[in-house]
């Protein structure tokens, strides 16, 4: 997945209200990014860190910059806008890319459960297959990345769905996405979140799958790479 617009580099001020972010650009201009990011984004929103950002002029839209990229100054990147896995993890289904994951017909946003969408729906041989996404940006650990970063009712619900899903005999595949290029691993956040914990074994004990994945990310885009190591959450 590439990004529409050429990004642009900054430095953050603060992020503020979760959806907004101060910046400043290199020629120093003083601009309001838009984060598209509901998560506490532990470790990615401090003063003067590296930023880049997707410049827009539709006029529909009442910010001209979006916030896309953390840049650790290492050769390392973090994406922070959670829209972008699953533009990223589309294209890549359609191009028959995923392992375990070769479906003719891959459908986006199918309502299903309790007033639900799924992000994938694929289909065309076997049973459906219900695939949820879930980007992923926290590391506490090198290495280590973990979900998620801070409290998800809407996660938990999304857990005890595809439960479901499988208990009226379809595919279920809980998917993660790590949006980070430094960490091979992942396992779940237990301690910022054990409901959804609960809820992820749960699920699990029924037949929901677990996929995790890693991305290739640079300030041209981001692109579904190679599975990482999921860590068994205690």
């Amino acid at each position: 997945m590439q990004f529409a617009t050429p990004l642009i580099p900054a430095r953050l001020f603060r992020r503020y209200k979760r959806f907004l972010a101060d910046c400043s650009l290199e020629d120093r201009t003083e601009v309001v990014a838009h984060c598209a990011n509901p998560g506490s984004m532990m470790g990615l929103a401090e003063p003067g860190t590296k930023i880049w950002l997707e410049p827009n002029d539709d006029p529909k839209k009442k910010l001209k910059y979006g916030w896309r990229l953390v840049d650790h100054e290492n050769g390392h990147f973090t994406g922070v806008d959670t829209s972008v896995p699953n533009r990223a993890l589309k294209a890549a289904l359609l191009a028959h890319e995923v392992p375990g994951l070769k479906y003719d017909l891959v459908r986006p946003e199918v309502k299903y459960g309790e007033n639900s969408r799924i992000d994938f729906l694929l289909s065309g041989q076997g049973p459906d297959t219900y695939v949820e996404v879930k980007s992923v940006t926290l590391s506490r650990q090198p290495g280590l990345a973990e979900f998620p970063d801070s409290v998800t009712a809407r996660g938990t619900k999304h857990l005890v769905e595809l439960a479901e899903m499988v208990r009226q005999g379809h595919r279920a595949v809980m998917l993660y996405l790590v949006q980070r290029t430094d960490c091979a691993d992942l396992t779940l956040a237990g301690d910022i979140d054990g409901t959804y914990v609960a809820a992820f074994h749960a699920a699990r004990a029924v037949g929901v799958e677990v996929m995790a994945f890693d991305c290739a990310i640079s300030p041209a885009g981001v692109n579904v790479r190679r599975p990482v190591r999921f860590v068994d959450p205690v």
